[in-house]
């Protein structure tokens, strides 16, 4: 069982804490494409490139999963919500915390990458599998399964051709559970699934895992795998990217949310892009902070990375009481049921979680109400 209240209590505490903008900014630079990969070794760079595409794509997010009343996976909705990020987000981790990865069996999970897998060749969109579990031997299982049904789907033998051809850029994983997993531990567990050499993702979650791989670690396995082509950090410590050398670690998204534009490499943060659950809701308003900062516009992207980030720590606020899902799964269903029902939202039965019930209305609307003082509500949403 995992404990939400820590998510919620010691996770987010970070989440959404203040970052020196003097110390940033004295970096900035207008950094091309080309150098913000400049550290990473070639050969990672290659294979990232073939797996997930040229450019690296910098905005990346773990989808919700939408259910019906009877708690199935709701395909027109997951459809008409990939339809409305598409065009701004084309990258996603499946399933993720976000898309309730902790609070499924294999068999939803499994049912929900068959689909994914489907919007993703509609959408001419990448995957990251999330293999999420509790040690070495579960994630191999789970990994070699996967693949047998990727090969058989894409009528491939060779895996990272089959990957390739199903739209699969990666395999996400965790280190092994438990308070007492030590480093030496994590790096023997870690290393039985990178000598797969297939491309592998390393998620940093202490909220579940109950640890987190510390950065020499993290150096130590980029040293000697180069399949090992992203790391994942939703710690809201960032301890890996701070503390690890840049020139020795992969391509580093950030997990936790807020202060966005001042963690990526323009703003002199360490972070190569971003992996969040509010791209769900705002995914058009992160890939124009990204154009921003890649432009040049440092301030422009600052101010509306602030301006999202207020509204969002309120909403995470109001959903932290809950005592089912957890913190970013229910404040993205609240925040994309406006984005799915715009002003008709509050006049729209609220959206299911994987526990069965439905978001309370008063969350709903208080929710709506943050959201519309800052002008973020639609006229039109995407599923009217």
């Amino acid at each position: 069982m995992i404990d939400y209240n820590y998510v919620s209590k010691t996770s987010l505490q970070f989440i959404f804490m203040d970052i020196n903008l003097v110390a940033l900014a004295h970096t900035v630079r207008k950094d091309t494409a080309l150098e913000i990969l400049r550290d990473i070794s070639a050969k990672r760079l290659n294979l990232l490139k073939q797996m997930a595409g040229d450019p690296v794509p910098r905005l990346w997010c773990p989808p919700l999963t939408h259910y019906t009343e009877d708690i199935e996976i709701d395909q027109k909705r997951m459809a008409a919500h990939w339809n409305f990020m598409s065009p701004y987000v084309n990258s996603f981790l499946i399933p993720g915390s976000t898309g309730d990865a902790w609070e499924m069996e294999d068999n939803e999970i499994n049912n929900l990458l068959n689909i994914s897998l489907g919007l993703a060749r509609d959408y001419n969109s990448k995957i990251l599998v999330g293999v999420l579990k509790s040690d070495a031997s579960a994630t191999l299982q789970g990994i070699s399964e996967w693949l047998s049904i990727l090969k058989r789907k894409a009528a491939k033998d060779n895996a990272i051709e089959a990957m390739k051809s199903c739209g699969v850029c990666g395999f996400t994983i965790c280190p092994p559970r438990g308070s007492e997993i030590t480093q030496e531990t994590m790096d023997k567990e870690l290393k039985v699934v990178l000598e797969l050499s297939i491309p592998i993702v390393l998620y940093q979650l202490p909220q579940v895992t109950e640890n987190e791989m510390s950065s020499s670690l993290v150096t130590g396995l980029t040293d000697n795998y180069n399949n090992l082509i992203l790391l994942k950090d939703s710690s809201g410590g960032d301890s890996v990217a701070l503390e690890g050398d840049g020139s020795r670690l992969p391509f580093l998204l950030r997990g936790a949310e807020g202060n966005y534009a001042q963690w990526l490499k323009e703003s002199g943060g360490p972070y190569h892009g971003l992996l969040l659950s509010t791209a769900n809701c705002f995914p058009r308003e992160l890939k124009e902070m990204i154009v921003h900062l890649e432009s040049g516009r440092i301030e422009e992207a600052v101010n509306l990375s602030n301006n999202l980030s207020r509204v969002i720590e309120q909403v995470f606020a109001v959903v932290e009481s809950i005592p089912e899902g957890n913190p970013f799964t229910n404040a993205n269903k609240a925040m994309d049921h406006y984005m799915a029902y715009g002003k008709e939202a509050r006049n729209t039965k609220p959206p299911m979680l994987h526990a069965g019930i439905s978001l309370p209305e008063e969350v709903i609307f208080r929710v709506g109400n943050l959201l519309e003082s800052s002008a973020l509500i639609p006229d039109k949403g995407y599923m009217v």
